[in-house]
């Protein structure tokens, strides 16, 4: 199945927590639909987890679905449920990625 979601760039830190285990990690990409989070812990496909998403004092959090893990590089889920609050939250950061992306290149951006 691919995923045809618009990804963007973010950096983030995060946990990931299973049945067996909680990861503290980062997040390099973001979409409505999911994450792609860098961790050193394979998780089989379709695995359940929780994501929790911190930027700016802000924290997201949703259950999630492992789509694919790539040991000692990292894994994408899918988000599965999004509270309200947080799916706005979601919507502010992409926009954020989006309009930072959309910036030209020039000294001032630099500060």
């Amino acid at each position: 199945m691919a995923d045809r979601t618009p990804r963007f760039p973010f950096s983030a830190s995060a946990e990931v927590a299973s049945d067996d285990s909680v990861e503290v990690t980062r997040v390099t990409e973001l979409s409505r639909h999911g994450c792609y989070l860098e961790t050193t812990k394979q998780r089989t496909t379709g695995t359940r987890v929780t994501v929790k998403i911190t930027s700016k004092d802000q924290v997201f959090e949703a259950t999630a679905t492992v789509l694919y893990s790539r040991p000692m590089m990292g894994m994408a889920v899918a988000f599965r449920e999004v509270k309200p609050l947080f799916r706005s939250m979601l919507e502010d950061w992409l926009r954020q990625s989006l309009n930072q992306q959309e910036q030209k290149p020039s000294i001032d951006n630099l500060k």
